[in-house]
């Protein structure tokens, strides 16, 4: 078997190479990948070299939502076998610390998490990772979905920050994927209506066909304005900003309801971003922020196998791993056509 690994070389460049087969530890597997998803972060890494206060430094291998088959097992591993296809939660974190101690693991200060610098991610064919966070998939989900199912615990986690629940009015801000996987989340938790802000069209025209109330183009009208209209000069009850943004980090306070709720999801590549907490003030509005996400993957998995998500729809855009460069090409000069694109991991 040969182990081969997409290596970001320099900003735009992406470089494919043989590395050695990885090692398995006593509690760990050794997976054979067969999904691995672009992740808005990636794109940052690749084109900015940095996303918020993570910043590249030298060669680095990308990708973090993936899914793929157990080819072997470590003489510790007591719960998956060979031949199990599973979701590979990302972050290997410490166990020790408060924050793993007490649920909130995704927290931990020495969190390993692939694709976060200096920690290599999973462009790669093989990969050894730990049982513990290695998530079988029923024999209803692909393990194209399963990769999927690293961005929609984003989403349910913005959901459960947000505290959205039967008949809440929400917006989303960003009708990407994290976007759309947060529409699934919240219309699963109950919300009744939910505006999608968004430029592209198409990503727009997907927010519509996965269940948005409306839709509002933000090159073509005032998004506060018309919200305005809609609400009567109210505002929203639950604003939750997906596109990292900021342009729509900014017009959150200005369309929160007072007393309501605003959850940041987006990362920006600008650490620092002008926002009006004035507003905040004069609204008594609550801002809950989301750093990933933790002890959602048994869940959100349940809710695809039970079709209480559906998540197949989302992908527009698959490339062969020898197509990584003109990928990551696509999802960068591409932005009106690509909502989600992933590699098939191939020998």
């Amino acid at each position: 078997m040969k182990n081969r690994a997409a290596y970001m070389t320099e900003l735009n460049k992406m470089e494919i190479r043989e590395i050695p087969m990885p090692e398995v530890g006593e509690q760990e597997v050794l997976i054979k990948l067969e999904y691995v998803g672009i992740c808005g972060s990636d794109v940052h890494y690749f084109h900015d070299g940095r996303c918020g206060d993570f910043i590249v430094d030298g060669e680095f291998m990308l990708g973090h939502e993936c899914a793929g088959t157990i080819i072997e097992v470590g003489s510790g591993v007591k719960k998956l076998t060979v031949g199990d296809r599973v979701a590979l939660e990302p972050g290997i974190t410490c166990g020790q610390c408060e924050f793993c101690k007490s649920g909130k693991y995704n927290l931990c200060p020495d969190v390993q998490f692939l694709a976060t610098p200096p920690v290599p991610g999973c462009y790669e064919n093989y990969i050894a990772f730990p049982e513990n966070m290695c998530f079988k998939l029923p024999n209803n989900i692909s393990t194209k979905e399963g990769a999927l199912v690293e961005p929609l615990s984003v989403g349910l986690h913005a959901a459960a920050q947000g505290q959205i629940g039967l008949g809440d009015h929400v917006i989303i801000l960003g009708s990407g994927c994290i976007g759309l996987v947060t529409l699934l989340a919240c219309k699963a938790s109950g919300a009744t209506d939910i505006t999608v802000v968004d430029v592209i069209p198409k990503r727009l025209e997907y927010a519509k066909k996965l269940g948005a109330t409306r839709v509002i183009n933000g090159k073509e009208v005032d998004v506060i304005a018309e919200m305005d209209k809609i609400t009567g000069g109210a505002g929203i009850e639950k604003v939750i900003e997906t596109a990292g943004s900021p342009i729509t980090i900014a017009q959150t306070p200005y369309l929160v309801k007072n007393g309501g709720t605003i959850v940041l999801v987006g990362l920006a590549a600008e650490p620092e971003i002008l926002f009006n907490f004035g507003k905040i003030m004069a609204k008594e509005a609550k801002i809950e922020s989301v750093f990933r996400y933790r002890n959602i993957y048994p869940k959100a998995i349940a809710a695809i196998a039970e079709g209480r998500i559906d998540v197949s729809g989302i992908v527009t855009h698959e490339f062969e791993f020898d197509q990584i460069q003109e990928a990551f090409e696509c999802a960068i000069n591409e932005k009106d056509e690509v909502v989600k694109a992933v590699i098939k991991i191939t020998d």
